[in-house]
């Protein structure tokens, strides 16, 4: 038996009972007075040590900073850190939080999220007539595996939800936008690659909202045929967006190998070719990350290649690393490297270039450039046919006999 419980009732008792023994437990070492010889001179020298090391003087005496070969290095320093005009502030606000339990009640999901997009705060902030969001259709599980992107991954993602198609046009509907993007993850385990789902929810989005703009930033429909990417080009969509993502060079170590750079071309190819089929104008485009380990003659080959396909927009953005288990950032690239990028691609005869450190493939201001673009070309459409129209009118068979 423990003696704890003795000494307790022991001392208890004592309380009460003043002829009763209390028992004390002590210790089995005895503390000694005072320290021994080699413990007072260990002691010592470790005072010693403090006393020879550096005082607040040295670190206020104004002294020339050591060089970057005298200095210690601490951390991990084989990435480069990131540069203060990448920083961006915690998402927030009103605006933020109601477009978020919008896409929550319906059970949407948003590359903003998924892909973990620094521009989501300025994007989602802009109130309810400014405010962007894009939507990711076919669930947030890709058959895909690319080293940049964040969206989960899967081999057999769960089935298409049938209600999706109606749940996005009800969100976007209740915005008020002018503009919206949708994007996708890649389906490989469907039939036509979900190029049904998508030109299905692009259909109901203009049956609610006629008025509104559909850009679709679309899978590349690997191995599904020609057909799959003309369903989507002519389902009412305006902007038909598939990004090459990087130089064909660096495209194995970055994407998915089932993704190719020559495929992405073809993809925005036929999206043309099938619109300019079925009497439709659409513009095409397509988005370039920098920092990957491209070099400056590669990245204008694949502008020059991305003109001969006939692509009216291109972006450029900087990667940035989603978590450790994808990819390291090669460079930082400055804002002056934008620029000239902006400058040789609107040379090279690009409608639009949107090019910055943030500048994703779906950007706000890109957006409205675009917007803008569409509604001052089919009011001169309009116009033409409308001259056309009174042609006809005056050169009618009644008017000949005459």
């Amino acid at each position: 038996m423990s003696s704890f419980p003795v000494v307790r009732n022991a001392v208890k008792g004592a309380a009460y009972l003043p002829h009763r023994p209390v028992i004390y437990r002590s210790l089995a070492t005895a503390v000694p007075d005072s320290l021994t010889a080699q413990e007072a001179s260990s002691s010592k020298r470790r005072f010693e040590k403090l006393d020879d090391g550096l005082t607040f003087d040295d670190f206020v005496s104004g002294e020339e900073i050591p060089s970057e070969k005298e200095r210690v290095v601490l951390g991990n320093t084989s990435q480069p850190r990131l540069p203060s005009f990448l920083k961006h502030p915690i998402p927030t606000g009103a605006s933020y939080s109601a477009i978020k339990k919008d896409l929550r009640g319906l059970g949407l999901h948003t590359v903003c999220e998924e892909a973990k997009c620094p521009n989501i705060g300025e994007c989602w902030g802009g109130g309810k007539g400014n405010a962007t969001a894009t939507i990711m259709l076919m669930g947030d599980q890709c058959t895909r595996g690319c080293r940049f992107c964040s969206v989960k991954t899967a081999r057999a993602p769960p089935p298409l939800d049938v209600h999706e198609p109606e749940n996005t046009a009800e969100a976007i509907s209740r915005w008020g936008l002018g503009y919206i993007v949708l994007t996708s993850v890649d389906r490989d385990d469907l039939a036509d690659g979900g190029a049904a789902h998508i030109a299905s929810t692009i259909s109901k989005i203009k049956q609610k909202a006629p008025s509104i703009l559909v850009e679709a930033l679309t899978p590349d429909f690997a191995n599904k045929g020609p057909e799959a990417v003309h369903m989507v080009a002519t389902s009412g969509l305006d902007v038909f967006a598939h990004n090459i993502e990087t130089v064909e060079r660096c495209t194995p170590f970055v994407r998915d190998r089932r993704a190719g750079f020559e495929q992405s071309l073809k993809v925005l190819e036929e999206a043309k070719k099938g619109a300019r089929q079925a009497g439709k104008e659409i513009l095409t485009k397509s988005s370039i990350m920098l920092g990957v380990g491209e070099l400056e003659h590669e990245v204008e080959e694949a502008l020059r290649r991305l003109r001969k396909s006939d692509v009216d927009v291109v972006t450029f953005g900087q990667y940035m690393r989603p978590t450790k288990k994808h990819m390291k950032v090669d460079r930082y690239v400055q804002p002056e490297e934008y620029a000239k990028w902006k400058t040789v691609a609107e040379e090279m005869g690009f409608l639009y270039v949107a090019s910055g450190p943030l500048v994703r493939s779906s950007y706000k201001a890109g957006e409205f450039f675009i917007q803008n673009v569409l509604k001052k070309r089919r009011a001169e459409a309009a116009k033409k046919a409308a001259a056309q129209l009174s042609t006809t009118e005056a050169t009618s068979p009644r008017d000949l006999s005459a």
